[in-house]
């Protein structure tokens, strides 16, 4: 497949995903005021920070590894071999549901029953959802190497609204249900997901659609685990990937949801304040889920395919070395410019939203602090995404190794800021402290990005580097709608409210303007797209 049209698929696979995104986003948007009406904060934090993080983290331990280790490589590949070890992530995932389930009953904190009830049930059941997804792994991989954006959309459409469905049913008929309303939803949200993979691949296999498309797999048996004669089971240069990647994937995990295992661990908050702070923290990270992550995950693919693993920018198609680093330039200015506009305009905006939103209990306290201080955190986001989709598409076996230790030593450094910050700063510190993280891997991404690039004429890393006019309106907008809040916001009525919206419109409306005018590569590039 030449590389503009891995780049006019990519393109598409991520504005798809982004509207999914969205629609996953809005839902729990939606069903977080719904369930705040009916539910306690506390049930609430125990399924969004304590359950949740058991799900994902066996997922992400069973299968992050495989998924980037053969997603990455040529398109000459023994799809047999790639399956098998596809496969594998089902016993993993029943290891560590089994391991993991037992640290969630017995080494941590119970919430009380009359408050949270049914808890050993929603760690059973949300601990074999984890390996329930996990069966529909080969058929998942099959559909993201080949771009297959309907699938993707359709799938996790039908699940998620499934899902919310059950919820809101059991959440108005039986409230008293506690734990099971949620452990049902999530059984059903898997099952969907993989029902829809399994039977899309049983109706395509074997089509004259797939036989057009020349897809390297011809039967559904062929997608169940396999031995070839005279040939090992899987192949193991992507198998020694995936250790590699799987490795790095255990501190990325640590990194990434930190702030929850300390809460889980280390219980520095109680469950009704994990309960608000899932909450500000899903309202905080809307663009982040539903926009930067579609393209960290889809771009990750383009490099991946027009870029080969290992190699130096010489030894590489000139033509897709040119064609990957605009793009990268273009990636970088795009995120950066969203970042940017939510840092500048959440932080006058942010006790508002929340007012709107959850009234009083989310709008006084340290809810509004921890909105604006994840406004900025949503900008160290942004740019982390881009740099380390890049990174990770092109770091050798050796070069990812190495990038272990440092994960290792940042997962130390991370936590410990994290203990000493959460004792200073309550919530707020688990912020503060994902936001020295991200600096440093956006530090170590860059790094790599400078010195691949070195050696070619191509510099990338300017689209970091925002137009001085969008700047500096970038900080007048900052003064004025700041100075706009402490005049007309939020306890003055509704006129003064309105006031306040009304100034943050006419400053974004002058930053839109200006983008448009300065950053004309940029706007052609997603028109084109």
């Amino acid at each position: 497949m030449a590389a503009q049209d891995v780049l006019g698929q990519t393109a598409r696979l991520a504005s798809s995903s982004a509207l999914l995104q969205v629609l996953f986003r809005v839902v729990t948007f939606g069903l977080n005021a719904f369930t705040l009406r009916y539910l306690s904060r506390e049930l609430i934090g125990v399924v969004n920070v304590r359950l949740t993080l058991l799900y994902s983290t066996v997922g992400f331990l069973a299968r992050e590894a495989f998924r980037r280790a053969c997603l990455s490589g040529s398109a000459k590949r023994n799809w047999t071999k790639t399956i098998n070890l596809l496969w594998l992530t089902v016993p993993l995932g029943v290891f560590w549901s089994l391991i993991l389930g037992l640290v969630w009953l017995y080494l941590l904190e119970v919430p009380d029953p009359s408050v949270v009830p049914h808890y050993q049930a929603g760690v059973v059941a949300f601990g074999l959802s984890a390996i329930i997804e996990l069966l529909g792994e080969p058929f998942w991989v099959l559909a993201q190497a080949h771009l297959f954006v309907r699938l993707k959309v359709i799938a996790e459409s039908l699940s998620v609204v499934s899902k919310c469905i059950l919820t809101v049913t059991l959440v108005i008929l039986y409230p008293h249900w506690g734990l099971y309303i949620f452990s049902l939803a999530q059984l059903l949200y898997v099952s969907v997901l993989v029902a829809c993979y399994v039977i899309y691949f049983v109706m395509f296999l074997g089509s004259p659609e797939a036989t057009k498309k020349s897809f390297p797999v011809a039967r559904v048996k062929a997608l169940l685990p396999s031995f070839v004669e005279d040939e090992t089971f899987v192949n193991w240069k992507e198998a020694r990937l995936t250790w590699s990647f799987f490795k790095q994937s255990f501190l990325k995990q640590i990194l990434t949801e930190g702030e929850r295992y300390m809460m889980t661990f280390l219980n520095v908050l109680n469950f009704g304040d994990q309960g608000v702070y899932d909450i500000v923290n899903n309202l905080g990270s809307l663009v982040a889920r539903f926009v930067f992550l579609p393209i960290e995950e889809s771009f990750y693919v383009f490099f991946a395919k027009v870029l080969e693993r290992g190699k130096t920018v010489k030894d590489q198609k000139q033509d897709d070395v040119a064609m990957a680093a605009n793009v990268l330039e273009l990636l970088l200015k795009f995120v950066l410019l969203i970042g940017l506009t939510i840092t500048v305009f959440g932080y006058a905006y942010s006790q508002l939203a929340l007012d709107i939103y959850g009234g009083s209990m989310l709008s006084s306290g340290t809810g509004p602090d921890l909105l604006r201080c994840y406004s900025l955190y949503v900008l160290f986001l942004a740019v982390n995404g881009v740099t380390e989709c890049f990174t990770f598409a092109l770091m050798c076996k050796e070069e990812v190794d190495r990038y272990n230790f440092v994960m290792l030593a940042l997962s130390f450094i991370f936590l410990c800021i994290s203990y000493f910050l959460t004792h200073w700063y309550g919530s707020v510190g688990f912020i503060l402290a994902n936001c020295f993280n991200m600096g440093i891997r956006i530090a170590h991404s860059t790094h790599y990005i400078y010195h691949y690039f070195r050696e070619s004429t191509h510099r990338p890393l300017t689209g970091l580097l925002p137009s001085p006019a969008l700047l500096l309106l970038y900080i007048i907008s900052a003064v004025v709608t700041a100075s706009s809040e402490v005049l007309f916001c939020c306890d003055k009525g509704w006129m003064a409210r309105l006031i306040h919206i009304s100034m943050g419109a006419l400053c974004l409306a002058a930053t839109l303007v200006t983008m448009f005018y300065t950053e004309t590569k940029l706007i052609h590039f997603v028109r084109s797209q």
